[in-house]
């Protein structure tokens, strides 16, 4: 196994973490008998050789010790020996083919292991045997071969998932590997690799999909669940690896298939809420935990019409298992407004469970629980007994104001609380700005102009006093001018026009006093001198002054012009509410709309206050109401985050048509 590994000078190669010395010791304790020092083993060849998907030397130089490994019988873990090859043959071989060519040249090793005793070994070969050997022709048989053979459900769960990355990599031949995946995917065949088999042609030859697709996999996955075995899951070891087996779902193989099939479905969005209901209303509770992950991925990615997948994720909060319930407060606590159909069932979680109103750590504050998070998030006035109760206590928790904001107005009971709350803040301590910062989200929302001397209180000893107060010093000044009361704080408010926060200052000052030549100067400054962020909100400001600050135009021309997307927006912005101009403005809408989704919204904004002048720009915004995935959606996998902010741009351009 280890014949030619003292050759090496693996002091002069490189890993992830520096010199690759120690990667002998490793590659020798993979075959130890010890359990830990093998998992501690392949944590370093995890971390050090396969780490960002890097090739580095010793990574080549450790591929012929690996394959050796994993031939022998007698090691234990092949299986990790075959996973960790796989990884390091496929990580990054577009830009850097060595790694896979290296595990190409041993590729042999895997046409021994498909027949492998352990079927463990057998579950990874399958995948790289389309990975690493040729000819197609040779690969095909031997799958052909193991689908025959094989009696181990998850290794025939892998199988097809190995055929459809054949039909991907080799189109030329993809005829007869579609043909044995249609096969698979009806009787006599098992449910689970018969929902493997349809997941796979869903995503490689749709056309040869049965009638029917989404009954027919709701039907198998109850039978797969009602057949599937309660075998206990060996602990995995104290190490990364381990740490990781243990994330996975408790039915790595059921999430597996389904994922595959939602994956397959992408934009069919009532499909994949149809297929959801189905599995939301499973008797295994297994089942719908898997389900509810499934959903948060539809709802961060996809938009719709989500009001039954919401109450079915509602329905699993009564459920006994900790874990499902968890996952089901966990994805609502991210959809905000959305999560309106399952507000009966957040209110009735928080009263019957008051020990979840806050998460505790070992270390640090309290924060607020999920259900009740979730259920203020979600505009909900309910909420707000519990909130109060918290916000009365000793340890509120930090995060607790920031979920009162989204109450707006009816928040305003809590409002003596808040501003007491916020007034005990010592402003000379190192967490001012974090505890404060809550704060002031809800005493905005609220619109509580009692909390003036409280948020007047922050910016006191400003410009240089402010201290960890910094952070939160353009907040505050936000809060004053949203509260209308700059003006009682003009003083500090001029004190901060030679600082980083004149851009908030200046706004400020003009909503006070409305002198131009006080304000318009200095954001002229900010334009040309100061960061990104910086350029933006100035140019925000200005927009804010209005036709007073017409000596700003030839500063935000430039600006349109020669700026990174998202600053030339904020000066368009502005040159329509000072000058009422569309022909500068359209041009760096459309191209910004193209290049930066993160522009649309304020453009949006900007739109709807140009009216009919918008029109131009008219079937950007029908085309965005048109697609089905969500903004910010990374192409391809339409996994993202920013629901709410999605949300607000549907809305805005509703909003625009209207204007328009």
């Amino acid at each position: 196994m280890f014949t030619g590994i003292d050759e090496v000078d693996w002091a002069s190669l490189r890993h992830a973490y520096g010199s690759a010395e120690d990667v002998p010791g490793w590659l020798r304790a993979l075959a130890s008998a010890d359990t830990a020092e093998r998992a501690t083993a392949l944590d370093g060849m995890y971390g050090a050789l396969h780490h960002k998907e890097r090739v580095y030397d010793s990574t080549l130089a450790c591929v012929p010790f690996l394959l050796s490994l994993a031939a022998r019988e007698e090691v234990p873990d092949r299986g990790c020996l075959v996973e960790l090859l796989v990884g390091i043959g496929t990580a990054g071989a577009d830009e850097d083919p060595r790694a896979r060519e290296a595990v190409c040249a041993g590729a042999e090793v895997f046409e021994r292991l498909a027949g492998d005793p352990d079927p463990a070994v057998r579950r990874p070969t399958a995948g790289a045997l389309v990975h690493f050997l040729a000819p197609p022709t040779r690969v095909l048989d031997l799958l052909r071969q193991r689908l025959w053979a094989e009696r181990d459900e998850r290794v025939l769960l892998a199988l097809p998932e190995a055929l459809g990355l054949f039909v991907r990599r080799y189109p030329a031949h993809a005829d007869a590997a579609v043909d044995l995946l249609a096969e698979q995917s009806a009787p006599p065949y098992t449910p689970g690799l018969r929902l493997a088999a349809l997941g796979q042609l869903a995503l490689v030859a749709p056309a040869r999909l049965p009638a029917g697709l989404v009954p027919t996999a709701v039907r198998l996955l109850r039978e797969r669940s009602a057949a599937r075995g309660r075998a206990a899951t060996p602990c995995a070891a104290d190490t990364l690896v381990g740490r990781l087996r243990r994330l996975r779902p408790s039915d790595e193989e059921g999430s597996r298939l389904l994922r595959t099939l939602h994956t397959a479905l992408g934009d069919r969005v009532e499909e994949r809420q149809a297929l959801l209901c189905g599995q939301l209303t499973s008797p295994d509770p297994v089942d719908r935990c898997t389900a509810v992950w499934l959903a948060a991925t539809l709802l961060r990615g996809w938009r719709g019409d989500h009001s039954a997948t919401v109450s079915l994720l509602g329905a699993q909060l009564d459920a006994q298992q900790d874990q499902l319930r968890d996952a089901a407060v966990t994805v609502l606590s991210e959809l905000f407004a959305l999560a309106g159909p399952a507000a009966d069932d957040l209110h009735a979680l928080v009263w019957a469970r008051p020990d979840l109103w806050t998460h505790h750590f070992e270390r640090g504050s309290p924060t607020l629980g999920g259900p009740l998070k979730a259920l203020a998030r979600s505009g909900d006035p309910r909420a707000l007994p519990a909130l109060a109760h918290l916000l009365a206590g000793p340890a509120a928790p930090v995060d607790l104001g920031f979920a009162l904001a989204h109450l707006g107005p009816a928040a305003a009971p809590l409002a003596p609380a808040l501003r007491h709350r916020l007034g005990r803040i010592p402003p000379a301590s190192p967490t001012a700005a974090r505890l404060a910062a809550p704060l002031l989200a809800a005493i905005g929302a609220v619109g509580d102009a009692e909390a003036v001397p409280e948020v007047l209180r922050l910016l006191s000893g400003a410009p240089d006093g402010l201290g960890a107060r910094d952070a939160v010093a353009d907040q505050a000044i936000g809060t004053l001018a949203a509260l209308g009361a700059a003006a009682q704080a003009e003083p500090v408010l001029r004190a901060l026009l030679h600082t980083r926060h004149a851009a908030a200052a200046a706004g400020a000052l003009w909503s006070a006093r409305q002198d131009a030549s006080v304000v318009v100067p200095v954001l002229l400054r900010e334009l040309a001198q100061g960061d990104a962020a910086g350029r933006c909100l100035a140019a925000g400001q200005l927009g804010g002054v209005g036709p007073a600050a017409r000596a700003a135009l030839p500063a935000l021309r430039r600006m349109a012009g020669s700026r990174p997307a998202r600053e030339r927006v904020a000066a368009a912005c502005a040159l329509w509410r000072i000058d009422a101009d569309p022909e500068p403005v359209l041009p760096v809408f459309r191209t910004a709309w193209a290049r930066d989704p993160h522009t649309r919204r304020p453009i949006v904004r900007c739109l709807i206050a140009m009216g009919p002048a918008a029109a131009p720009l008219r079937h950007l915004v029908a085309e965005e109401l048109a697609r089905p995935r969500r903004h910010q959606a990374p192409a391809g996998s339409g996994v993202g985050r920013g629901i709410p902010e999605d949300e607000e741009l549907l809305s805005g351009c509703r909003a625009v048509l209207e204007a328009v």
